[in-house]
């Protein structure tokens, strides 16, 4: 009840502000503008984020910028219901989308041009991750003096088994699955048939992706796609030659480019494409979100990002266990938090930790929808977190799999001997020393990391079977370290649909019984951020310890453009 009083306070408040500027938005109406200018830069979150309370000079946003898809979208909508508008425009910078991500400003896009409007996108500088984007519009313009590096994909595998030999550092593990090849990294001098195989893969996907952009975008043939991307990249001049731009525009040169009045600024420069904030201007009643009587309905979303490590600490490039366990309760514990999304982007870490998140999930299933979505990698460890949803949603091109452990540790006596480091060790029990890091594993201790891996991996395989159901040796089947993306997971019975993250929060809020798009996300968990690299996360354990991890996803996020972020 208390909320009551405030909520109609607060939309007084709004409504007056909306009175008082009638009579200027009406003056302005006249200029209505028929474009209007966004900017397309950084990673952009599915969602706004909550903002800082106080930007400090010099971080101010360009008033272009689109802050989130969500944002992007209801914008188009009006934009799109507005007869008096012919188009927008669309500036390209820095643009780094994962696919999934991309996709859906895609969609927002296509929905746009449905509507009958017109699309004109402008950029100095793109690459093959960006493309798609420029290239989708009704007119692809590109700054004189641009460049298109539109050359495809390429992913690295890197193995230090060798350069740790030459320093006296060997690496011993055992591990449960011919393609569970992250050990591989730490042991091996060359890259095995079967890490090679697994990134072709992704990057024959990736890659007739790419084509069919191409393909729909520019009206080519497949042939015609694959010759140009392989006659990249292009200097602005040579991108209008092949057709990769409609025209060489530079920006100040915009506007007059669109038909617009050449209204001059101070400096002498055209006036810039108006913002769709200068649109709203205009509007006698522009689109208000009142505040609602009644509490809306809340989705919590949990992120399992980056490595899963034991513990507690901030987010980023790791996912400690205690503290995405904390979120896990507090979003079980939400009486408005309706039902919940667990967001994982991980290539999976500690299998402790990782069997401590399965735990956790399957507790909040057992009192709200839970659903997993991967929008980039769920894979080995993360995998084994998801499971404990009631489904799990996927895109389309997303790292999913790598069902498989392995356990070892790193000797480092050949180092400590060059170094004139002199150590003996001394025991008492046959497995005493089996962390020592003086010295590899005896017959009888590699007997019982076998035993312990073996186990391990068997009860992994139980855990998938049991989540999915399915037979233990169907799962076996398509384990083993097994790397798939999305749709082929799909296929395989690893994950239950393919979609986009606003189509699964609307999924988890109709299993909830709240069938509405009107509902708030809230995302729980520590957001600072903290770095962690594998090479410490393994090096620094104390004892010989369970790894369900899956190194080939670091080589593909890195071929694909979204190593930047990882959340």
């Amino acid at each position: 009840m208390l909320r009551l009083p405030f909520v109609l306070l607060a939309n007084l408040l709004l409504g007056l502000r909306l009175l008082l500027g009638l009579p200027f938005r009406l003056v302005a109406a006249r200029r209505r503008p028929a474009w209007v200018r966004f900017r397309l830069a950084g990673s952009l979150p599915y969602r706004p984020g909550p903002g800082p309370r106080l930007r400090l000079k010099g971080m101010k946003v360009e008033p272009a910028t689109v802050t989130s898809l969500e944002a992007f979208g209801r914008a188009l909508r009006v934009l799109a219901a507005d007869p008096r508008v012919e188009g927008i425009l669309l500036e390209v910078e820095g643009l780094a989308l994962t696919d999934a991500r991309r996709e859906a400003l895609l969609a927002l896009l296509a929905d746009f041009q449905a509507a009958g409007k017109r699309v004109v996108s402008w950029a100095v500088m793109v690459d093959t991750n960006e493309y798609p984007v420029l290239g989708a519009a009704d007119e692809v313009l590109l700054a004189p003096m641009g460049r298109v590096e539109l050359v495809g994909y390429a992913a690295e595998a890197t193995v230090l088994g060798e350069a740790f030999g030459r320093v006296g550092i060997h690496a011993h593990f055992a591990r449960r699955g011919d393609y569970k090849t992250a050990p591989e990294f730490f042991t091996d001098g060359k890259v095995s048939d079967i890490q090679r195989q697994t990134l072709e893969t992704f990057l024959d996907e990736r890659f007739g992706v790419l084509v069919e952009a191409l393909r729909r975008s520019r009206g080519k043939t497949p042939e015609e796609a694959k010759a140009l991307i392989d006659a990249g990249p292009y200097s602005a001049k040579r991108a209008l030659e092949a057709g990769l731009v409609d025209g060489l525009v530079h920006q100040a040169d915009l506007g007059a480019h669109l038909g617009l009045e050449g209204r001059k600024q101070d400096g002498g420069d055209e006036a810039p494409v108006p913002t769709f904030g200068a649109y709203l201007a205009t509007h006698a009643f522009p689109p208000v979100r009142w505040l609602p009587l009644r509490r809306r309905p809340r989705l919590a979303v949990v992120d399992v990002t980056g490595i899963i490590v034991p513990g507690s600490g901030g987010a980023g490039r790791f996912a400690a266990a205690d503290t995405v366990v904390k979120a896990l309760r507090k979003a079980g514990r939400d009486p408005r938090a309706k039902a919940v999304v667990l967001a994982v982007n991980s290539p999976g870490g500690s299998g402790l930790a990782s069997e401590q998140l399965l735990e956790a999930v399957k507790r909040v299933a057992k009192q709200k929808p839970v659903i997993a979505y991967v929008d980039q990698v769920c894979a080995s460890g993360g995998y084994m977190a998801a499971i404990g949803a009631r489904e799990i949603w996927s895109a389309p091109h997303a790292v999913v799999g790598s069902i498989g452990v392995f356990i070892g540790k790193f000797e480092y006596g050949g180092l400590l001997e060059k170094l004139g480091v002199q150590r003996t060790t001394l025991t008492r029990g046959e497995n005493a020393a089996f962390g020592s890091n003086s010295r590899g594993f005896t017959p009888h201790e590699r007997a019982a990391l076998e035993r312990e891996v073996e186990e391990s991996y068997q009860s992994f395989l139980e855990l998938v079977a049991q989540a999915r159901g399915r037979a233990k040796e169907e799962i076996h089947e398509r384990a083993e370290g097994r790397v798939y993306s999305g749709l082929r997971a799909r296929d395989a019975g690893l994950v239950d649909r393919i979609g986009g993250f606003e189509e699964v929060c609307r999924h988890a809020m109709e299993e909830a019984r709240q069938p509405s798009d009107d509902f708030e996300i809230v995302r729980y968990g520590d957001r600072t951020r903290s770095k962690l690299s594998l090479l410490k996360l393994l090096s620094g354990a104390a004892h010989p310890t369970l790894y369900a991890f899956c190194m080939a996803s670091w080589s593909l996020q890195g071929s694909f453009g979204t190593s930047r972020r990882m959340d």
